[in-house]
């Protein structure tokens, strides 16, 4: 290369590294090549095409491709010569034209062709538009699309791109990885929708699948994600004569959000977060160990209900290799237990990712499927779905079926979400005549996904759809007062019973509602019961059933209905119904999408939804709805049972005070109480209460200053990590502010997103929450008054009331609270 070229070619380079690029129009039309060091900007700025050089490749190559135009760090969505860079060998520089066959063409100086669209027989003049959703477009006079970057992705799935097989022609789009951090050129990875069956989509290493879904099962919209930023993304499966794509969309005024398959293998949601000027990463489709492609072997299913997930064999059968299974290695599966007869009958398994390798047969009715399986005996598994959004007129329905080894099966922690159905698998000794499960239940599960996903929708697009509006809907569940209870005035004085309605639900219906309390449909399990998730009138909602041999369970019941039935607060949950049936009591309230507080605050992979903003929403949100408990409600509340497991979060991240069954009612002129039965949590609990069993309100303002500490720190009350060797949190806490140590409080995760003094303010209120003495204490409403509008003229705080001294009699208190039914709770929607 001659020295003017080479001075050519580094000037280029140090235009695109070290100059800010010229910004052109958002079209780009024939005679009007682009060349390195300007750019088209699409309208609002969000997108940029033009040139770049990955900034650590050697040697300098330079790429065509579309990138984020308005955020600091370069993020390239989309690369045009992948395979095909310039290097510094080149001796002229690069342009980018529309030529008048109405194609895009890269080419050097030279007139070498480095890359080229595919418009075939059009001549008459057309443009180029980069949209704002960062699609480029080549659009004939009459604004017909002859060609979009979106049909030829590389990497990055973006809002409004389409991954789709054709049905005809098998064609479609697929993502590929980047080979490296800072190599476009096409990876070893891909996404994209199996071709095999239309059904599914996959993650491939070379051939191999890495990751996989769950066969479609019919559904519309699947909410992929939630975050606490309002941003919820909506994944859409369209199912036409021609073709079936996926799709996905966002809440309007979201931050960037994409998609990407890294160079790693990873497929991975992420969000631009401008506090820190960096992605933020929310979601991996392909993360955790239940995620890989057939972890659990052939045979075996990963069960991804519980913490930690955890490898089973599906019923009927065992490990291969036992001294592998117990020492974590999977990949041998499992075997029958006993050979299958022709015979054997099916068991249902609800909630389940059907496996892969199965064979699709369409349009059979339910009986049809199982009828088909059943006379062939070497089915060994069906699942069924009727797929409404049909490719032909009328419903078309789905039937796997599986012959040998079942491959890649997993149980679902969303029941009634995306994916999951139900299974049939045949086991041995198993009588078909009378075990073979019945039709109806199957025809719930469709229903029940669509209803959940209509009703997220209609919640965003309504706001508040109050429970007066819903009374029609359940409309054939009587309504009945408290005293069809038999209550009685054990918690108060007067009868806080009358004249109060609410709504009594068959426990018929519950049985159905809840696949006759399948584990399927648990959420939660506590000292009294299990709560399960279940659609009743069209509503998500939770179901908490006593255990009948909970010694405490009819007090508590009481308790419950006639707390929460008579509180009516933003940030308690809400009760909506009960049952009193066949010797049960169940109470069933609002379901919240989020969980308790304690299963995302303490959870490294889901901390990542608690930004500083939305901490502290949830800080003032409990402080609300305690006040509200202590002062303005007809009744004067001590919840008694304050703690994170017992704050639930709603789809948009707002808390609500949950579980009711340790509370006590105080009449007006009384300031506090004595107990010889303590209950509660060890570490929430006052120390006046855990000692004496005296507690008063100041003692849930006890309680509410180590729930603020854990919010603030994310650190549990009792961690003997990340506390400096301190016994406690609270102890740790009270050194740091002396010290003037308070700004280190803060969980490190959120330090980008943190204002020093509101986390100032928040330790500082925690710490004269939980003093010694109850008097010293402050009152909730000046608690939210602090927190609403700051103040910089607290008082300063005394020791604080912990268990420092392990007396004989406070390790009695906590043997006797941590043994005690009433330490564990139930509104909780995640197990623990």
């Amino acid at each position: 290369m001659s020295w003017p070229a080479i001075i050519r070619y580094a000037t280029v380079l140090l235009i695109l590294l070290l100059s800010p690029l010229c910004a052109t129009a958002d079209r780009l039309l024939p005679g009007k090549p682009l060349f390195p060091g300007a750019t088209m900007v699409s309208d609002g700025g969000s997108f940029a095409l033009g040139f770049f050089s990955p900034t650590n490749s050697t040697p300098a190559k330079l790429y065509l491709g579309i990138w984020y135009n308005d955020i600091p760090r370069l993020t390239v969505v989309w690369v045009a010569n992948r395979e095909t860079p310039l290097t510094n060998s080149t001796s002229s520089p690069p342009s980018l034209s529309l030529t008048n066959t109405s194609n895009l063409v890269l080419s050097d100086a030279g007139g070498r062709v480095l890359w080229t669209t595919n418009v075939t027989g059009r001549a008459a003049p057309a443009a180029a538009e980069l949209l704002t959703t960062g699609n480029l477009v080549i659009r004939s006079p009459d604004g017909t699309a002859l060609w979009q970057s979106f049909d030829h992705p590389t990497d990055t799935f973006l809002p409004g791109m389409k991954i789709r097989l054709k049905y005809e022609t098998l064609a479609g789009e697929r993502l590929v990885s980047w080979k490296g951090p800072g190599d476009p050129s096409p990876g070893a990875f891909s996404f994209g929708v199996d071709a095999g069956t239309f059904l599914q989509v996959f993650v491939w290493n070379a051939t191999r699948p890495i990751w996989r879904s769950a066969p479609w099962t019919g559904y519309f919209v699947a909410v992929q994600y939630r975050a606490i930023t309002s941003i919820i993304i909506y994944l859409n499966v369209v199912n036409t004569q021609e073709e079936i794509y996926m799709t996905f969309s966002l809440w309007a005024g979201a931050a960037y959000t994409r998609q990407v398959l890294t160079d790693s293998g990873k497929f991975q949601v992420q969000t631009w977060n401008s506090s820190s000027s960096a992605w933020t990463f929310l979601f991996d489709w392909t993360g955790g160990d239940c995620s890989r492609y057939g972890y659990c072997g052939p045979n075996g299913y990963c069960d991804n209900t519980g913490d930690p997930e955890a490898c089973r064999c599906l019923d009927g059968f065992e490990p291969r290799s036992m001294e592998d299974w117990k020492s974590g290695r999977f990949s041998q599966g499992c075997q029958r237990k006993e050979a299958l007869q022709c015979g054997d009958g099916f068991l249902a398994l609800p909630g389940m990712k059907s496996p892969d390798k199965f064979v699709l047969v369409e349009n059979r009715t339910f009986q049809e499927c199982a009828a088909e399986c059943s006379r062939d005996c070497s089915c060994v598994a069906y699942a069924y779905a009727n797929l409404s959004t049909s490719r032909s007129k009328g419903d078309m329905t789905r039937c796997l079926v599986w012959a040998g080894e079942l491959i890649d099966t997993e149980k679902l922690d969303n029941v009634d979400g995306d994916g999951a159905e139900t299974l049939y698998l045949r086991i041995a000794g198993l009588d078909a005549g009378t075990t073979r499960p019945k039709t109806k239940a199957l025809k719930t599960v469709l229903p029940a996904v669509l209803t959940s996903v209509l009703l997220i929708l209609a919640a965003i697009s309504l706001a508040c759809f109050k429970f007066k509006g819903r009374v029609s809907q359940w409309a054939k569940h009587k309504k009945l007062t408290l005293d069809d209870i038999s209550m009685s005035d054990e918690l108060g004085e007067g009868n806080h019973a009358q004249d109060f309605e609410f709504l009594s639900v068959r426990f018929e219906d519950i049985m159905a509602a809840t696949r006759n309390f399948s584990e399927a449909c648990k959420i939660g399990q506590g000292g009294f019961g299990k709560v399960y998730k279940a659609m009743i009138g069209g509503q998500e909602v939770a179901i908490k059933r006593l255990s009948k041999d909970s010694e405490q369970g009819t007090k508590e019941f009481r308790n419950e209905v006639i707390l929460i039935a008579k509180l009516q607060h933003r940030n308690l949950v809400r009760l909506l119904g009960c049952s009193v049936e066949a010797n049960e009591k169940i109470l069933i309230y609002e379901y919240l999408a989020n969980g308790s507080l304690d299963a995302t605050l303490f959870d490294n992979s889901r901390r990542i939804l608690l930004d500083w903003p939305t901490r502290f929403n949830i800080i003032k949100g409990v402080a609300r709805g305690l006040l509200y408990l202590h002062q303005d409600s007809r009744l004067t509340i001590i919840h008694r049972d304050l703690k994170a497991a017992n704050v639930s979060l709603d789809g948009n991240m707002r808390p609500k005070i949950a579980d009711f069954g340790m509370a006590r009612i105080f009449n007006d002129s009384q300031k506090d109480a004595n107990t010889h039965c303590v209950v509660g949590t060890y570490g929430y609990m006052a120390p006046e209460y855990a000692m004496e069993g005296v507690f008063s309100i100041k003692s849930d303002v006890y309680s509410f200053g180590v729930l603020l500490l854990e919010v603030v720190t994310s650190i549990r009350r009792s961690s003997n990590s990340n506390i400096m060797g301190f016994p406690n949190l609270i102890v740790y806490a009270w050194n740091m502010w002396k010290e003037g140590k308070t700004r280190d409080l803060a969980d490190p995760s959120i330090s980008d997103t943190f204002l020093l003094d509101e986390v100032l303010l928040c330790s500082h209120v925690a710490l004269l929450c939980v003093q010694e003495n109850p008097d010293d204490r402050p009152l909730m409403s000046s608690v939210v008054f602090n927190l609403e509008n700051g103040s910089t003229t607290l008082p300063t705080p005394n020791n604080p009331g912990h268990y420092g001294q392990r007396s004989s009699d406070i390790e009695q208190t906590r043997d006797r609270t941590e043994n005690s039914m009433n330490s564990l709770t139930l509104t909780n929607i995640e197990g623990r």
